[in-house]
């Protein structure tokens, strides 16, 4: 291992230090997951086309993910991919967005690759709740993620178990609801416990070394249920942990040239913690 707990050896990039948000390609973010799998953790593969404005764009987005799947399976990865429904017609044409949608998904099911549905901004949220509830209805069933500091996640996710899709629960990176700390952490804890009341297939998504202590000590009994999700570049040491100790741990792992965006919401993340005096899980 190298400062900051990135993998050596297959996961440089030509001989340099990749990026700590995100990978410049496909084939290193394969290497990436075939060392992470070594460790007992899956990774969720995500191409990082978001906001296509055009068509040229938009066959892009729909053929990364189609590339990245076959990647998967190929290389027989412990790994699902991502997509984010704006990178594939959302800002478009909502029923294209939907057949490009049901096409990856397809894909993914013939190759018998699990696929995700990120979750964006709120002008997004009904149109990707419903494309996972058809996703399902046609026996391609993803696992969508949703956030906590959203008033209406608390019915999404009733939602969400009667089409059986998994759930990648996050706090929310774009303008929710609240943007309360407390307030979101104890929605958090409050949507993992309605989610194993109700059966759900459901992953913690989070850094928050409350939340993760809080799992650690008081949901031991649901390792089988309860999986936890980490981004590629923090909680390096706690994912490792976690895994060892027999949870179900996933770590996002995004590659592409185009990473402003997604790097722009990651630093926030970090100044908003250090603005409260707190950093993420080691």
């Amino acid at each position: 291992m190298i400062d900051g707990g990135l993998p050596e050896g297959p996961d440089m990039v030509q001989g340099s230090r990749p990026h700590r948000w995100t990978l410049p390609d496909l084939a290193s973010s394969v290497r990436w997951c075939q060392s992470r799998n070594t460790e007992g953790i899956r990774c969720i593969i995500a191409d990082l086309n978001e906001y296509a404005t055009d068509q040229e764009a938009v066959s892009r987005g729909v053929l990364g993910s189609i590339e990245t799947i076959r990647a998967i399976e190929t290389s027989r990865l412990d790994a699902s991919v991502a997509i984010k429904l704006s990178a594939v017609g959302a800002l478009l044409d909502h029923r294209q967005c939907l057949e490009n949608t049901l096409a990856i998904a397809a894909e993914a099911k013939q190759r018998h690759v699990a696929m995700e549905i990120d979750m964006e901004g709120r002008g997004l949220v009904d149109l990707t709740i419903r494309t996972a509830s058809a996703c399902a209805s046609g026996g391609l069933p993803p696992t969508l993620a949703l956030q906590a500091y959203l008033d209406r996640t608390k019915k999404d996710l009733d939602e969400m178990v009667v089409h059986k899709i998994g759930v990648r629960l996050v706090k929310g990176t774009y303008h929710g609801d609240t943007d309360d700390f407390t307030d979101i952490r104890e929605r958090f804890r409050a949507l993992v416990v309605q989610g194993l009341t109700l059966d759900a297939s459901i992953s913690a998504a989070t850094h928050d070394l409350s939340i993760l202590d809080w799992i650690r000590d008081e949901q031991a009994c649901e390792k089988s249920r309860l999986g936890l999700g980490f981004l590629m570049g923090l909680a390096d040491m706690t994912k490792t942990e976690f895994a060892r100790n027999g949870w179900t741990v996933s770590e996002y792992v995004p590659y592409g040239q185009d990473s402003g965006a997604y790097v722009a919401r990651r630093e926030h993340y970090l100044r908003h913690l250090e603005s409260l005096g707190m950093t993420p899980a080691p």
